[in-house]
């Protein structure tokens, strides 16, 4: 009682605190709000939206300034700057928005969860997945704020060709869609405008290549530049530009239909990963209730090593999932910008020598494996940072599983001391003369298991004097059996010789390396499962470079190497051979364009490769690329079938992942104290079958 209370102490003062920083955020907008000036500046501020958008920038100033809450913000402002990152104001008032939201729907699950089943271990897991499930809404907030985008840019697409087709000219034609377009697809409109009609047009496309929250937005900035620079091409099949734009427009809605199609295969599986946190502490009540026997397994070692392995399996299951449905355009554009706590650790010296003592030797295939497997994953870490990686949560893993033994062992000393006689209800509830018997009984073994009368290898006729002396008068009553000296002379003993192997054994110790081991190569199976997972996306990849080098080959004077620029600024798995064949193409192309060949893992990929390799130097783009046509429709069926496999991979796992979790609830949480209280009951009945 006293802890549930200081719980909700703990909440209670919490959502005081909110509240109060809301109100002093509120107070302060108000008074800029009365101070801020008259006229049209005041009637901006007016009505509730002016008060509440002020609220939400003095919260931003006011959040920033500690720590705990600048951290959370500073992740939202991250993933939320991916669609507003031009509008500095509106992207504050998002973020702090979407942190209120998250704040508000944190506090009420914590709440809720710390009501059900009031503790600090469960306090602490409840923690846990509310910062889960803090990510997964965070994700479906940007998701669907990037489909909206998508969806916007097809209707710009369409706007462009009809007003290209009115006037013929490029820019002017992205104007005047542009100004037809809603937000926020009308601001991109208006950017790439403004970078098309400088007086560096190149440059200025670099710097909105940096900012352009995908892909398509570049192509589309991309294509209308080289246009403007090199004309409109029409050898008989029409409009170089518009073909451009419809290719442009199906691969968006193709990815549209990719994104659509995936949420839904994976809708909810998030959530029902994370159902069993919340119907843990309902099942076992449950089962207690219905069958009493089964609370000695809840609280005995192995009940706690289901809880603790249920727990594990909900978080490696949501962790699966934001792998197996995550973008890897967000994680490639954001990788340079991040400093790993890896890189920091690493420049420690001792860090360092440890991590360079668990790197394979080079030349050795530990290494040339391990090497490619973070680059065909695009992982951001180096080698060096990823065993270290590996290390620490070796070293943590061993250290949680070693404080768990102990832990383990201080609970069972507990429940051993506070254990009731073994009774004979093993369904329904036991009756109040039997519940005030067991805790007699109880107060009893702990009283004589905290007396110093009492030790290991004490004589049987000698405990029983000392219960005679200790038990209360009318303990030797035939209605209260559980405290006769021969039964409690029994139960002490067997409680003692428990109590005595509560210690942590050898064999703990190799089984905690074993977890830690565990830990230590789960970053290697997530690069498996990640690279399991980019394999389905590489070709997809490679027909979109092949759909869009079908429209720069008919341009005259475009070169490999704009070509593999172009290829650059559109890529996402193979971003990183491109920018390094880019790199060490001006000190000789053929050879950059070889170790590009040999760092591609995909066979598509390479013979795209060879094409660009016959071009640079012996025929023209147009020649080398001259069967692209003819197999654009095997291509595509080739491609959809590839896009439905993918898809349908994806959403095997995803159910996988997802009902693992709800699978263990059910066998770990029912099935398993069930089979226990059997065996339970069956010895019960053999020792009352030998007391006849």
């Amino acid at each position: 009682m006293e802890l549930r209370a200081l719980l909700w102490l703990t909440a209670g003062g919490s959502l005081i605190i909110f509240l109060l920083l809301m109100m002093l955020g509120r107070r302060k907008g108000r008074m800029e709000a009365v101070t801020a000036g008259s006229g049209e500046e005041m009637q901006s501020q007016a009505g509730y939206k002016g008060l509440w958008q002020h609220f939400l920038l003095r919260s931003y100033s006011l959040a920033l300034r500690t720590a705990w809450i600048r951290y959370l913000l500073v992740k939202v402002r991250a993933r939320m700057s991916v669609m507003q990152m031009y509008e500095e104001r509106t992207l504050r008032i998002q973020s702090m928005q979407m942190l209120y939201v998250l704040a508000g729907i944190n506090a009420a699950m914590l709440v809720g969860l710390l009501v059900l089943n009031p503790g600090v271990i469960f306090a602490l897991t409840s923690i846990i997945v509310a910062a889960v499930i803090q990510g997964l809404l965070l994700e479906l907030k940007v998701n669907r704020m990037e489909v909206m985008l998508l969806e916007g840019m097809l209707s710009l697409l369409s706007g462009v060709r009809h007003a290209y087709q009115r006037h013929g000219m490029a820019a002017d034609a992205v104007e005047e869609a542009g100004e037809d377009a809603a937000e926020p697809i009308r601001r991109h409109a208006g950017f790439i405008h403004d970078a098309l009609t400088d007086s560096k047009p190149a440059e200025a496309l670099e710097h909105y290549y940096e900012t352009a929250p995908n892909r398509f937005l570049k192509a589309f900035a991309g294509i209308s530049q080289l246009i403007m620079e090199f004309g409109d091409q029409n050898k008989g099949k029409g409009s170089l530009y518009l073909r451009g734009l419809g290719n442009l427009t199906g691969e968006i809605q193709l990815d549209v239909l990719r994104r659509k199609r995936l949420n839904y295969l994976l809708k909810g599986l998030s959530f029902i990963a994370l159902v069993p946190v919340f119907f843990t502490r309902p099942v076992e009540r449950w089962a207690i209730s219905s069958f009493p026997l089964t609370e000695q397994f809840y609280l005995s070692k192995p009940g706690l090593l289901v809880k603790a392995g249920l727990l594990l399996i909900v978080l490696i299951s949501t962790l699966l999932l934001q792998k197996l449905k995550g973008e890897e355009e967000y994680a490639a554009r954001h990788r340079e910008d991040k400093l790993n706590w890896e890189a920091k650790l690493y420049r420690l010296r001792g860090f360092r020598k440890v991590a360079l003592c668990f790197i394979p030797l080079p030349g050795s295939r530990a290494r040339a494996h391990l090497q490619q497997l973070l680059k065909d994953s695009n992982h951001s870490l180096s080698l060096e940072l990823f065993q270290l990686r590996r290390i620490l949560l070796f070293i943590l893993c061993t250290a949680l599983a070693v404080g768990g033994a102990f832990s383990m062992h201080w609970k069972s000393k507990q429940w051993i001391e506070n254990e009731p006689p073994a009774g004979y209800t093993f369904f329904g509830s036991l009756s109040s003369q039997d519940r005030e018997a067991a805790e007699r009984a109880v107060d009893l073994d702990k009283q004589l298991l905290h007396s110093n009368a009492i030790r290991s290898g004490m004589d049987r006729e000698q405990l029983k004097a000392e219960i005679r002396r200790t038990a209360p008068e009318g303990s030797r009553q035939r209605s209260a059996p559980e405290l006769e000296p021969e039964a409690a002379s029994a139960r002490i003993i067997d409680k003692l010789n428990r109590l005595d192997r509560e210690y942590f054994k050898w064999w703990e110790l190799p089984a905690a390396a074993g977890i830690g081991m565990a830990g230590y190569y789960m970053p290697y199976l997530l690069l498996l499962l990640k690279r399991r997972i980019r394999m389905m996306d590489r070709k997809n990849e490679v027909y979109q470079f092949q759909t869009m080098i079908y429209i720069l080959r008919e341009l005259d004077r475009i070169s490999v190497e704009e070509i593999l620029e172009w290829m650059y600024s559109y890529a996402v798995i193979f971003r990183q051979p491109l920018q390094k064949c880019l790199l060490h193409f001006s000190h000789g192309s053929e050879a950059a364009l070889l170790e590009l060949k040999e760092e591609a893992g995909l066979e598509e990929f390479r013979q795209l490769i060879d094409k660009l390799i016959l071009a640079n130097e012996k025929i023209t783009i147009d020649a080398a690329f001259d069967d692209l046509e003819s197999d654009m429709s095997f291509q595509f069926e080739q491609r959809r079938l590839h896009f439905e496999k993918s898809l349908d991979t994806k959403a095997e796992l995803g159910r996988m992942f997802g009902f693992a979790p709800l699978y263990s609830l059910i066998f770990g949480y029912l099935v398993i104290p069930l089979i226990w209280m059997s065996f339970r009951q069956m010895d019960i009945y053999f020792e009352q079958i030998q007391h006849l």
